[in-house]
């Protein structure tokens, strides 16, 4: 087995300021170990006192560690940006003995944050302390080793970032033919014949979703919990047989917002499904209901919501059945490979975390 060191051994912190005021992006850390621009508002705020990042430098959040099981840390990968002075910053110190990326892999593992977690629980508030956070370990092996494993993982990210690519130009080539066929050049007060406006209760089900225990992956639990923001869990059992309409129900902004299920999933108290009478009108609905203002079934003050008594009077357009089905029929092709890249996807995303468990072996 591969000899453990010191991470502080490793590293050293960095504390560059914004004296000059001579850098303005602005970016924030997330828990999913991301940077993402910043929507702070900082009118009016001293932007010279911000810490520059710069490129394979890290960024972290000590704070609430144990609380949120993880720990929020990146490694920037841009030029330069500026972060709250609240983040601590650090850097490899010898990049010839420890890859930056290779310690990001370490981070990214599922056992970096539970061992986080575990050293946060004595901490102000579940934090982790500076000198904590360096004692902690890892595996170095040599400088060309470390080459080969980054290698191998960089490879299936690219690979899983151009299958997101090719989903994303298939979807917006369905959102294309969807308007070209059903809005582009359509009078909504004069439609074409056969074609009517009506309530989406007409043409649909809906049903609620459950409360359901979250377990991770694994043969007993094969069955994804999705909430309309994400996959949230696994359980045993699923609610909902084939990709189905949902929209969310309630938690936050997102509330009223349209998105389709994964196949066989078990739909969580956050989602309404919403299931069509005829199965080949459910591409068209769909897309219809994306280009439908559904954030305004909101209701509820201290958090939106939306109910099934929202959404059964919401008005919809219904046009002729030959031209939905025709639609369909263009649209499952694209549907199809859409879901063969996202199938390929969850394999890679699989190896990523074999070839993470692997590190600490």
């Amino acid at each position: 087995m591969m000899e453990y060191q010191r991470l502080g051994d490793y590293i050293r912190e960095v504390n560059v300021r914004n004296s000059e005021l001579k850098v303005t992006k602005l970016v924030g850390l997330t828990i999913d170990k991301a940077f993402i621009p910043s929507v702070a508002n900082v009118i009016g705020t001293d932007l010279s006192n911000y810490k520059v990042i710069r490129r394979e430098q890290f960024a972290c959040s000590l704070m609430q560690v144990s609380r949120d099981g993880k720990m929020p840390v990146a490694m920037f990968d841009d030029d330069e940006a500026i972060m709250s002075p609240a983040y601590p910053m650090f850097e490899v110190v010898d990049k010839s003995r420890l890859l930056p990326q290779y310690l990001m892999m370490w981070f990214s593992r599922k056992e970096f944050d539970r061992e986080a977690s575990y050293y946060a629980v004595g901490g102000v508030r579940g934090s982790l302390e500076w000198g904590d956070f360096c004692n902690m370990q890892l595996p170095v092996p040599s400088i060309e080793r470390q080459r080969e494993i980054v290698s191998e993982y960089e490879t299936l990210t690219r690979r899983i970032r151009l299958n997101n690519q090719m989903i994303e130009k298939l979807e917006a080539t369905a959102q294309a033919l969807y308007r070209k066929m059903f809005v582009d050049g359509i009078d909504k007060e004069n439609l074409p014949e056969g074609w009517r406006r009506g309530r989406l209760g007409e043409i649909a089900t809906f049903k609620y979703g459950k409360m359901a225990d979250k377990h991770s992956k694994s043969d007993k639990f094969p069955y994804p919990i999705f909430s309309g923001y994400a996959v949230t869990g696994y359980t045993s059992e699923y609610t909902l047989k084939e990709p189905t309409i949902v929209i969310i129900a309630r938690g936050d902004a997102g509330t009223g917002r349209i998105c389709m299920s994964p196949k066989e999933c078990f739909l969580s108290n956050l989602a309404i499904s919403i299931e069509t009478k005829e199965p080949l009108m459910k591409n068209y609905l769909y897309y219809h209901l994306l280009e439908s203002d559904t954030m305004s079934l909101r209701s509820g003050s201290a958090q939106a919501q939306i109910t099934i008594n929202n959404v059964e009077p919401f008005e919809v357009m219904i046009p002729e059945r030959k031209v939905y089905v025709d639609f369909s029929d263009k649209v499952n092709t694209l549907y199809n490979n859409t879901i063969l890249y996202k199938q390929e996807n969850e394999k890679l995303t699989e190896l990523q975390s074999l070839l993470l468990a692997r590190m600490g072996k």
